[in-house]
């Protein structure tokens, strides 16, 4: 009886409305594409709501950046990895959780990577989302934020360390901001300079060669909660939302060049954590966001 009410939970889970289904994963490999999905039964986000899934998709894209960005100009160097060139000062991957920071994640992790780069790694620390999440007026916390305004809260304001505040919003919680670190210690904050222009592809790569990586968004769509590994291009499904990750380097693949990119949805996802996705696809380039980290500006609050 227990097995058949499993049975029966689990085809409801999938259903044709939900975003993890049969059918897609059936049209992606009906497509023969540059990528595999993962079968819908395996899939730990078929056992969430549709409201739970489109949580977790906080960012909000700006719609004048479509298309601004010449794809034309790339680099020379057909491949870069933030993660060999800097295997000490890139950081590992992150979990929001129910929380639709990854606005808050992406940003954090790519200056908390530049600090160590910029300082080479006197100052090695991991960045507080947290922090961010709750302090930053600007953005909606775990209901969503726009990349530039958490790049400007950490050039103005700055960010203490994860040790010091840690993630509690895993549960959709926004949270109070906080005055001190969790133990009640002062904080000492770290900040970002002026948020940087890109007008081309070869902007962006020069920008992780130099300094490391960088925050970038994209509209995801539903097959893309299916993606198991490969280089992602849109197959099948509807709009779900936007979505910020840390973009560490590109490569190519045959003909096909891509961006490889670390995602706040802990390692058990896509490639250990990482996804590669196409150039040119879902708008990837469009709404990249990145600052220097000052190393100077180090301060005890």
């Amino acid at each position: 009886m227990k097995a058949v009410i499993v049975s029966l939970l689990i085809a409801f889970a999938i259903a044709s409305t939900h975003p993890v289904n049969r059918e897609i994963v059936q049209e992606i490999l009906n497509a023969k594409t540059t990528w595999t999905p993962m079968e819908p039964e395996a899939n730990p986000f078929a056992y969430m709501s549709i409201e739970q899934i489109k949580g977790m998709l906080g960012t909000r894209i700006n719609p004048a950046n479509e298309g601004r960005i010449n794809m034309n100009i790339v680099s020379d160097q057909d491949s870069f990895d933030a993660r060999a060139q800097w295997p000490d000062f890139v950081h590992s991957i992150m979990n929001q959780g129910q929380c639709g920071s990854c606005w808050a994640f992406g940003a954090t992790e790519a200056l908390s990577d530049r600090f160590a780069i910029a300082s080479n790694g006197q100052i090695n620390v991991v960045l507080s989302p947290q922090y961010l999440v709750s302090c930053d007026d600007g953005n909606m916390g775990c209901n969503g934020g726009w990349l530039d305004e958490a790049w400007k809260f950490m050039q103005n304001h700055g960010l203490p360390s994860q040790d010091c505040v840690s993630y509690k919003s895993g549960g959709g919680s926004t949270g109070q901001c906080p005055s001190t670190c969790d133990d009640g210690s002062e904080m000492q904050l770290y900040r970002c300079g002026d948020v940087q222009e890109t007008q081309s592809v070869a902007d962006i790569q020069n920008a992780i060669m130099t300094n490391g990586p960088v925050e970038a968004a994209f509209t995801v769509y539903e097959d893309f909660f299916s993606y198991a590994g490969g280089i992602y291009r849109h197959t099948s499904g509807g709009v779900a939302g936007g979505h910020a990750i840390k973009a560490v380097g590109w490569g190519v693949e045959g003909d096909t060049r891509y961006w490889i990119m670390a995602n706040s949805w802990g390692t058990g996802w896509g490639e250990n954590g990482f996804f590669r996705i196409a150039f040119g696809e879902c708008g990837i380039e469009s709404d990249v966001t990145f600052a220097p980290a000052i190393v100077s500006q180090a301060v005890s609050e």
